[in-house]
């Protein structure tokens, strides 16, 4: 992995998000995936109404911030995913750990547990686990 995919400017908004997101739920950590097929899990499985332009300029700045190739095969355009899901998805839990709560696991855990209303018994179990 470089370095510099872990660089604050490489973070996506949340437009680009969704459509990398969308990328990886079709299986794009698998393969390569057509651009037709991705136009049309956006617009009819999330109900947008997405021009094929507009995913156009996404997968554009998706590709200068290094998440995707795009490539043409005769008149057909394909889309590479340079970075998983998981490795983003890491990137992005490292950050929220350090930002807010010092880099503290065990701090983070409980702050999920307390979000999903366990009970305060459980939540010490599972810190006294992690520590």
């Amino acid at each position: 992995m470089s370095e510099e995919f872990f660089d604050e400017d490489k973070n996506l908004s949340e437009a680009e998000t969704f459509i990398m997101k969308t990328i990886w739920d079709l299986g794009g950590d698998k393969g390569d995936i057509a651009l037709g097929d991705l136009i049309e899990a956006i617009n009819t499985d999330h109900q947008k109404n997405y021009a094929r332009t507009t995913i156009a300029t996404f997968l554009l700045k998706l590709s200068s911030k290094g998440f995707v190739r795009t490539y043409r095969k005769g008149k057909l355009s394909f889309i590479r995913v340079l970075k998983s899901e998981a490795e983003y998805r890491n990137k992005l839990m490292q950050g929220q750990k350090k930002f807010w709560f010092n880099n503290s696991m065990a701090d983070m855990i409980t702050a999920m547990c307390e979000s999903e209303n366990i009970p305060t018994d459980r939540i010490e179990k599972i810190r006294e686990a992690l520590l």
